[in-house]
């Protein structure tokens, strides 16, 4: 299937992306077009718009997208779950929402201006999204410290 959504990725339109190919739809396809043509080029493409305003795939209430993929495709994964809160949180600028939130927010900023296409920023990201994964499965409570033999 093929989605589309506009262009300049940033939080969900990287996330979903990665909650889609991993729990969804394997094979999905991801276009990026100005937010003005997005609900034009769906018809023309045979595309699901998502992440815009009008969109069935979008924001509701105080949720994200990543949110609303998760519900309407059931996805019961714990890390996933994990993850819907940190990315809800940079999405929505609401920090407090988890910790990991305020960076997942500075590092989307941060690809957006280091690529100038959206694919691949997108491919970026995903390997990112594949680590906060990680990190939500296998090593939330593994903790960093260091201390001064000095």
């Amino acid at each position: 299937m093929k989605w589309i959504t506009r262009e300049r990725p940033k939080i969900d339109r990287i996330a979903c992306p990665w909650l889609i190919k991993h729990f969804v739809d394997s094979e999905a396809e991801f276009i990026f077009v100005p937010k003005e043509q997005v609900f034009e080029e769906a018809r023309r493409l045979g595309a699901i718009p998502y992440d815009i305003p009008g969109a069935e795939y979008s924001h509701y209430g105080e949720e994200c997208t990543f949110d609303y993929v998760v519900k309407k495709h059931q996805v019961t994964d714990k890390a996933v779950l994990e993850i819907a809160k940190i990315v809800r949180g940079a999405d929505t600028h609401r920090f407090d929402l988890a910790p990991q939130s305020a960076g997942l927010w500075a590092i989307s900023a941060g690809l957006s201006v280091n690529f100038n296409d959206d694919l691949e920023q997108l491919e970026m990201g995903m390997k990112l999204y594949d680590a906060l994964y990680s990190w939500a499965k296998y090593a939330q409570n593994e903790v960093h410290t260091w201390e001064s033999k000095l």
